[in-house]
């Protein structure tokens, strides 16, 4: 980690910029007040060979006193590495990805990397565009959230050879392209609402599915038809409406349903924005949750308790993910001939009111069945 340090209260930076000429601290004068060589402070701030202890402490003190803050273009120049990582996903257009951008923030600077954001706003021609400009400012790497037509971005990663994670979404299981990718257990978790709501009485049970092409719409839309399958249900085509991953494809999508000659006594949402939408046609359409029509969602909000009735809900490990792809960035940096890893990290069942049922301990989990590509890392 690179060491960034505070400022001193009690040895002013500006004092000590004054007893240098007015000009800034370097690790010449670092080495020099900590009686060290240059290297040694070196290997203290890049940790690049171990220093004893108590001559690490000198330098770190003789940082501090100094106000020395390394030069990250100099050494960059001759390391060829910015610490700098490039991060590309539609934040703006899709709050779930607001908070992996937090877990990925927050994972990049405890390891001493800046972070540089584009929104692909999931437009294969545009996601392609961004990651470029991001490998054109040098970054070491990039993590991106891929769209459902990821061609363009892979033949560009290809040429480039820019290292990269996938995030969210999956382009494989791990065997078929040299990419590391992190995302959630969808199908077990969407299997697990459908499960609740049959176990509930209901036989009708719709699902809004998210957008085609996207490795979690179809993970999604497995569990649901599983879900069916081991609760005795059929499946009926009606019953999956297409919601394009957002809030108003969602909310015709419901309102489609509502309208069919045998519409669903529940809903199953397969994220938050169409969980918006499908709430704003049942409003519209005078239903009532859960009185009319059960409701369970994909993806839990921050304030999902503070609906009325709370939002019964898959949550997922954003934040996890969001760090779990920066450390596999950074150790694929590190050994870039490690095969390729694909991680899926377990949700959580958050019982509320809209299914139907007083709030009371998640249920039972059906059996897990194996996960293929499944390597958490260790």
């Amino acid at each position: 980690m690179r060491y960034v340090p505070p400022r001193s209260r009690s040895t002013p930076r500006r004092q000590h910029t004054e007893e240098r000429g007015g000009r800034m601290a370097t690790m010449v004068d670092v080495a020099r007040r900590a009686g060290v060589s240059v290297a040694t402070v070196s290997h203290v701030l890049n940790e690049t060979r171990r220093v004893r202890p108590d001559t690490r402490q000198a330098v770190l003190d003789a940082i501090d006193a100094l106000g020395y803050t390394p030069n990250t273009l100099a050494r960059s120049l001759v390391t060829a590495r910015t610490r700098s990582i490039g991060l590309a996903v539609s934040a703006i257009s899709n709050p779930y990805f607001t908070e992996i951008l937090q877990g990925v923030e927050s994972s990049a600077l405890a390891h001493g990397y800046s972070l540089l954001i584009a929104d692909p706003h999931d437009d294969p021609d545009h996601e392609r565009k961004v990651v470029q400009l991001l490998h054109e400012r040098r970054v070491d790497g990039v993590i991106v959230a891929p769209s459902a037509e990821p061609s363009a971005l892979i033949g560009y990663l290809a040429r480039s050879g820019v290292p990269c994670v996938f995030l969210d979404r999956m382009i494989g299981d791990g065997h078929d392209h040299p990419y590391d990718q992190v995302g959630a257990e969808n199908a077990f978790h969407l299997e697990q609402l459908v499960r609740h709501l049959a176990e509930l009485g209901h036989i009708r049970i719709g699902l809004v599915a998210g957008l085609p092409g996207l490795s979690t719409t179809a993970e999604r839309i497995a569990g649901y038809r599983t879900g069916l399958e081991h609760s005795g249900l059929p499946f009926d085509p009606g019953l999956l409406a297409d919601g394009h991953s957002e809030a108003r494809g969602a909310e015709d999508a419901t309102h489609r349903l509502l309208a069919s000659a045998e519409p669903p006594t529940a809903i199953v949402t397969a994220n938050n924005a169409m969980t918006i939408g499908a709430l704003r046609a049942l409003r519209a359409a005078g239903r009532t949750v859960p009185g009319d029509l059960a409701l369970v969602c994909f993806d839990d909000f921050s304030w999902a308790d503070v609906f009325s009735p709370g939002l019964t809900a898959i949550s997922q490990p954003s934040r996890e993910i969001g760090s779990t792809a920066v450390r596999l960035l950074l150790d694929r940096l590190e050994r870039p001939e490690r095969p390729p890893r694909t991680v899926r990290l377990p949700c959580a069942f958050v019982h509320r009111t809209s299914c139907g049922c007083a709030p009371e301990p998640a249920p039972p989990s059906p059996d897990r069945p194996p996960l293929p590509g499944k390597d958490p890392i260790s």
